[in-house]
């Protein structure tokens, strides 16, 4: 049955529910074999094959594959856009089955929280041109909500599309050079790299031809679509300002190996798998060391395996950190080196040397390139938001005071390299006149926040308007010298990746009476990240969020009462104490 045949009289809800049927019935008939991918007699075969075999082992075991399993083996979202495009003549909105597939194409149709599509992009280290930017501006001006998001993948995030422009946006974003294309649903996410790679005086590898790489191999093949899940990878040149690599799926961190142990010197990517730290869990050190020339090779011998194991049952478990959990990681490494055809080169760790050290506020401000006589400057965003003028100043001072690029990071923010000494307070000064900022105390530098239910479904609280609020009330009244991360996420997906901060909240509906509910956080404390890699630990759960700012006030001001010394930093001194003593010493701190 098809959408199309309906009589005109059906309204766009019934057609919804008649289309949601008919796939129902559609993916019913593959399962007992009435479908071409699902007969016993016939091999799958095509760049989908592997995703089918997997769903074929699912059905033939007895089980029920989860819904978004039978939307892609119905139709596949790449095979679908002609509806997607007739969606947009219409101005109509998805039906379930078809919002999971738009996300291969970038969209995020956001109802309840709004009735208009999202659209993440692909941006391969996060790197792109002033043009570039300058056109996703005018982008945003004319097809979408009048602003961007920098997010925590060092990602652009557009907002507050109606469904007659979607296609037209992720077309145009084409136009530009840049790409939506696979960046949401079941694929690899977008590819995140050192934001100052081939800039930083102590980067050991410059990242930007290997997220390149890797960034075109899933793009030109389509058998890497569909995974069981979500899937990251990140590239960590160990330069200054930290990728978070370690929370990815595949985490591809530089290190220098030392001469004398067997193995040829030099500088080579220490191997992290399983990474997911909204499930609590970094990626897991294998002891293994991968030449960056055959990085890509690793890393897709590891999806095929994600592909063949992952479960299609139960999203909540079917990411790689569940896989590795479930068989174990030595006995996964022995498939991947099975997809490979070779021995994986493994490694003791007195073999490498010690990486440089991250500095926490390099994102923010003026610092040295390694290239004489050049800098870069990290700009301070609000919680990551730019209006369209703000980006098409910031891409202005690019081409004419730096190299023509726009460079994002992790951290909600962006940097612009390549400025010349003689220009930096020319550049300084631009940037502020455009309401942004080259500079920030700790407290606001390390503020972060997810989209929160003002735009998504998932969130339970508004993210980003709490978080302004804890950084207007305390940054008068507290004054803090060591760095300091403060990261509010509005559901368990964790994309603000609250388990890591110093100071995380994730959101939450507070009890108030028998029956009602208002917005509300859990907050931890003392997470971190790199050598410091650890989840926080709960001290206050159910906190309204009105009383969040003064909350993580008292709880600073304990720090500053108690640490051990001047220089230990917050982090330090939240491991020290248990969540119990860490509530008791802040409530004091309020009524001394």
């Amino acid at each position: 049955m098809k959408i199309e045949t309906l009589p005109v009289d059906f309204t766009d809800e019934q057609k919804r529910y008649l289309e949601g049927f008919a796939t129902g019935l559609q993916i019913s008939r593959v399962g007992r074999g009435g479908g071409s991918a699902g007969k016993a007699d016939t091999e799958p075969s095509g760049p989908d094959a592997a995703h089918i075999k997997a769903q074929d082992k699912v059905i033939a075991s007895g089980r029920k594959l989860a819904d978004q399993e039978k939307f892609k083996r119905e139709q596949h979202p790449f095979d679908a856009y002609p509806r997607l495009k007739q969606q947009a003549i219409d101005n109509a909105p998805p039906s379930p089955a078809d919002n999971f597939r738009w996300r291969y194409f970038g969209l995020f149709y956001v109802a309840p929280a709004q009735d208009s599509y999202m659209c993440r992009l692909r941006i391969p280290n996060g790197i792109l041109t002033h043009w570039q930017f300058a056109g996703m501006a005018d982008l945003a001006e004319r097809l979408c909500g009048p602003f961007c998001h920098v997010t925590t993948r060092a990602n652009l995030q557009l907002r507050e599309i109606p469904p007659r422009h979607a296609v037209a946006l992720i077309e145009a974003i084409q136009d530009l050079g840049l790409c939506s294309r696979g960046a949401g649903a079941d694929n690899i996410r977008n590819v995140t790299g050192t934001p100052t790679a081939g800039i930083d005086p102590q980067e050991l590898l410059d990242t930007r031809p290997y997220a390149r790489e890797w960034h075109y191999h899933i793009l030109n093949d389509r058998s890497l679509t569909g995974l069981p899940r979500k899937f990251n990878v990140a590239f960590d040149g160990a330069g200054k300002i930290a990728v978070l690599e370690d929370t990815n799926d595949i985490a591809f961190a530089a290190v220098e190996v030392k001469d004398g142990f067997g193995i040829e010197p030099g500088i080579w990517f220490r191997l992290g798998i399983g990474g997911i730290t909204g499930h609590k869990d970094f990626a897991k050190d294998t002891g293994i060391i991968v030449k960056p020339a055959e990085a890509t090779k690793v890393a897709d011998a590891i999806v095929r395996v994600f592909i063949e194991t992952g479960d299609r049952t139960n999203r909540l478990k079917a990411r790689l950190k569940y896989v590795i959990d479930g068989i174990g990681l030595e006995k996964f490494l022995v498939l991947v080196e099975e997809k490979l055809g070779h021995a994986l080169t493994r490694v003791a760790c007195e073999a490498l040397a010690p990486r440089p050290a991250f500095d926490r506020m390099a994102h923010i401000g003026v610092h040295r390139q390694k290239q004489d006589g050049l800098n870069w400057i990290g700009v301070s965003l609000p919680l990551g938001k730019l209006t369209c003028d703000q980006m098409r100043g910031l891409a202005k001072i690019a081409r004419d005071l730096g190299d023509g690029e726009i460079r994002l990071t992790v951290w909600q923010n962006l940097l612009i390299p390549s400025v010349r000494d003689q220009n930096v307070e020319l550049a300084a000064a631009a940037i502020k006149s455009i309401g942004l900022a080259v500079e920030a105390t700790q407290i606001r530098a390390g503020l972060i926040a997810c989209t929160g239910n003002a735009g998504c479904k998932f969130a339970a609280a508004d993210t980003k308007r709490h978080a302004a609020e804890i950084g207007d009330w305390c940054e008068p009244r507290v004054n803090i010298d060591t760095p300091l991360n403060i990261h509010l996420t509005g559901c368990h997906h964790s994309c603000a990746q609250h388990y890591i901060s110093d100071i995380g909240l994730i959101a939450a509906k507070v009890p108030v009476g028998e029956e009602d509910t208002v917005e509300g956080y859990h907050l931890f404390a003392g997470g971190g990240f790199g050598p410091d890699a650890d989840i926080g630990q709960e001290v206050y759960r159910d906190l309204r969020a009105e009383n969040a700012p003064k909350t993580v006030e008292k709880l600073l001001k304990a720090y500053l009462a108690h640490r051990a010394s001047p220089d230990e930093t917050f982090l330090t001194f939240a491991r020290r104490h248990d969540g119990e003593t860490l509530r008791r010493l802040a409530d004091a701190e309020m009524s001394a």
